[in-house]
């Protein structure tokens, strides 16, 4: 296929919050932001793809607009894993990880899209093995981090209200989480992501404790994430350890995997390099017998792409989803939700397609912010 244009564009959209929203990151999170980007090839197919940053994507789109769309802009790709590996080596300089690859995952998700486009074919036909299509797939549901021991429980009604039977926790004191546990009893499964807040010393010494919480996985429990020998020192006797979401490209995933730092892998397809690298990390866990439990993005193309996959994967157990609720949906997710399953949408492409009044709404240009 041949490139005919390409965009990237930037979409901030408010999200409604109690408590400071302070803590996963260092200032209040309250947005959902998306460098979107948009591929047209020569037949006229559109393709979407999502580079991830948080409040960074105007990093990401820097990275896109002049890095890769000049050599993009006019190519054929035959090959889309091939144009991935070419395009890390060539931006190595800029770093093997983090905001560099995350915006070669948005390019390399937009390809997807248009190649599925051009086929006719939704992703998960295009990419099965050969095994079983599932038409919906089951979701956790994430909390944000509300520090309140009653703004946790409130939360956590929702979650149940909503339909979900399984709740992910970003408390970092054992007060917050015994309070959730409290309250849904033990017919629900719970898990806490401290993001790196904890230390092996600090597990150790509260392992009773956290054992009495009963946790389906502890996420990220220390720093830096990628000490894959100090994770894999933390598994075992009565406590699951998952991480992934911030490993990039299936190099570092393999190396964390023949470490044992992990029960359950947990990559995301906007930050480990795009659907192609995911595809790759998909069949490590499987040789390796992991349980697959992927991050997936907040509601636009890295959302659908990662539910596309899982429906063609069924070793992906199931995927996150996000307990917000923004001011605007990018698109229809809501709409596809009955409790905590997700239907898989069956037409071309990832099944994204954006609401264009959102689109205008909520766009922005590079460095403004969404008051």
């Amino acid at each position: 296929m041949k490139i005919a244009k390409a965009e990237c564009f930037l979409v901030e959209i408010p999200f409604a919050l109690r408590g400071t929203g302070v803590g996963i990151m260092p200032s209040a999170w309250n947005t959902l932001e998306f460098a979107l980007i948009r591929l047209e090839d020569d037949k006229g197919n559109v393709g979407w793809g999502e580079g991830f940053g948080y409040s960074l994507i105007d990093a990401t789109k820097s990275i896109v607009d002049r890095l890769i769309f000049p050599t993009l802009v006019g190519a054929e790709i035959d090959d889309i894993p091939a144009w991935n590996a070419k395009i890390q080596r060539q931006l190595h300089m800029f770093g093997r990880y983090g905001v560099t690859i995350f915006a070669i995952s948005g390019v390399d998700m937009a390809l997807w899209d248009l190649r599925a486009k051009e086929k006719g074919k939704p992703l998960h036909q295009l990419i099965a093995n050969g095994g079983p299509i599932r038409s919906e797939i089951p979701f956790y549901a994430s909390l944000v981090r509300y520090s309140e021991r009653d703004l946790v429980v409130a939360a956590s009604r929702e979650v149940l209200d909503a339909g979900f039977r399984r709740i992910k926790l970003h408390e970092i004191t054992l007060p917050a989480i015994t309070s959730c546990r409290e309250f849904v009893g033990n017919s629900i499964d719970i898990c806490v992501d401290v993001n790196c807040a904890w230390s092996v010393e600090f597990v150790e010494r509260n392992r009773k404790a956290l054992g009495d919480l009963h946790l389906t996985w502890l996420e990220e429990p220390i720093y830096p994430p990628e000490d894959f020998k100090a994770l894999a020192s933390l598994r075992g006797k009565g406590l699951a350890i998952a991480a992934g979401e911030n490993w990039c490209t299936s190099f570092q995933v393999e190396q964390a995997l023949q470490a044992g730092a992990v029960d359950f892998l947990q990559p995301s397809i906007t930050k480990v390099g795009g659907i192609s690298e995911y595809l790759r990390i998909i069949a490590l866990a499987e040789q390796n017998s992991d349980v697959l439990m992927p991050h997936s993005p907040y509601f636009g193309p890295g959302f659908f792409a990662s539910l596309q996959i899982a429906a063609a994967r069924g070793s992906i157990t199931a995927l996150e989803y996000n307990f917000v609720r923004p001011d605007a949906w990018l698109a229809d997710v809501d709409g596809l939700r009955r409790g905590e399953m997700i239907s898989v949408p069956d037409q071309p492409g990832l099944g994204f397609e954006p609401d264009v009044d959102v689109l205008k709404k909520f766009g922005r240009k590079l460095g403004e912010r969404i008051q």
